[in-house]
Protein backbone atom coordinates (compact mmCIF):
# COMPACT_ATOMS: atom_id res chain seq x y z
CA UNK A 1 0.00 0.00 0.00
CA UNK A 2 1.28 3.43 -0.42
CA UNK A 3 -0.29 6.65 0.30
CA UNK A 4 -2.76 9.38 -1.04
CA UNK A 5 -2.93 12.82 -0.86
CA UNK A 6 -6.41 14.50 0.42
CA UNK A 7 -7.60 17.56 0.26
CA UNK A 8 -10.43 19.17 2.31
CA UNK A 9 -12.56 22.60 1.88
CA UNK A 10 -13.03 23.68 5.71
CA UNK A 11 -15.56 26.68 6.49
CA UNK A 12 -16.26 27.70 9.76
CA UNK A 13 -19.37 28.57 11.65
CA UNK A 14 -18.14 32.33 12.34
CA UNK A 15 -15.51 34.26 10.22
CA UNK A 16 -14.46 35.63 13.71
CA UNK A 17 -13.66 32.17 14.34
CA UNK A 18 -11.33 31.91 11.28
CA UNK A 19 -8.02 32.06 13.06
CA UNK A 20 -8.96 29.25 15.75
CA UNK A 21 -9.97 27.01 13.07
CA UNK A 22 -6.78 27.53 11.76
CA UNK A 23 -4.64 27.32 14.50
CA UNK A 24 -6.55 23.91 15.39
CA UNK A 25 -6.19 22.76 12.01
CA UNK A 26 -2.32 23.40 12.01
CA UNK A 27 -2.13 20.81 14.72
CA UNK A 28 -2.99 18.06 12.92
CA UNK A 29 -0.06 18.54 10.32
CA UNK A 30 -1.20 19.57 6.96
CA UNK A 31 1.26 19.57 3.85
CA UNK A 32 -0.34 22.75 2.90
CA UNK A 33 -2.80 24.89 4.49
CA UNK A 34 -4.31 28.09 2.17
CA UNK A 35 -7.25 30.33 2.61
CA UNK A 36 -9.85 30.31 -0.23
CA UNK A 37 -12.15 33.05 -1.06
CA UNK A 38 -15.64 32.20 -1.67
CA UNK A 39 -18.03 35.27 -1.74
CA UNK A 40 -18.71 38.22 0.33
CA UNK A 41 -16.12 38.29 2.97
CA UNK A 42 -16.72 34.69 3.46
CA UNK A 43 -13.41 32.42 3.51
CA UNK A 44 -12.53 28.60 3.65
CA UNK A 45 -9.48 26.90 4.77
CA UNK A 46 -8.46 24.00 1.96
CA UNK A 47 -6.37 21.62 3.79
CA UNK A 48 -3.86 19.31 2.29
CA UNK A 49 -2.52 16.13 4.02
CA UNK A 50 -0.80 12.83 2.97
CA UNK A 51 -1.75 9.60 4.41
CA UNK A 52 -2.15 6.05 4.94
CA UNK A 53 -4.15 4.11 1.91
CA UNK A 54 -5.46 2.08 4.56
CA UNK A 55 -9.02 1.60 6.10
CA UNK A 56 -10.40 3.93 7.94
CA UNK A 57 -7.57 6.64 7.80
CA UNK A 58 -9.25 8.88 5.59
CA UNK A 59 -12.56 8.91 7.90
CA UNK A 60 -10.53 9.15 11.06
CA UNK A 61 -8.89 12.48 9.17
CA UNK A 62 -12.35 13.66 8.63
CA UNK A 63 -13.45 13.09 12.24
CA UNK A 64 -10.54 14.73 13.60
CA UNK A 65 -11.54 17.45 11.53
CA UNK A 66 -15.29 17.83 11.70
CA UNK A 67 -14.86 17.43 15.55
CA UNK A 68 -12.82 20.87 16.03
CA UNK A 69 -15.08 23.26 17.67
CA UNK A 70 -16.57 26.01 15.31
CA UNK A 71 -16.01 23.81 12.43
CA UNK A 72 -19.12 24.31 10.21
CA UNK A 73 -18.63 22.02 7.08
CA UNK A 74 -15.48 19.29 5.97
CA UNK A 75 -15.61 18.71 2.33
CA UNK A 76 -13.34 16.12 0.42
CA UNK A 77 -12.88 17.90 -2.61
CA UNK A 78 -9.77 15.74 -4.07
CA UNK A 79 -8.08 12.70 -3.23
CA UNK A 80 -5.23 11.48 -5.71
CA UNK A 81 -2.88 8.86 -5.27
CA UNK A 82 1.07 9.47 -4.09
CA UNK A 83 4.12 8.63 -6.81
Amino acid sequence: MGDVIVVFRIIPKEMDKFDSVREHLEQLKPQRLEEEPIAFGLKALRFTKLIPDKEGALTKLEEDIKNIDDVQTVETIEITRSL
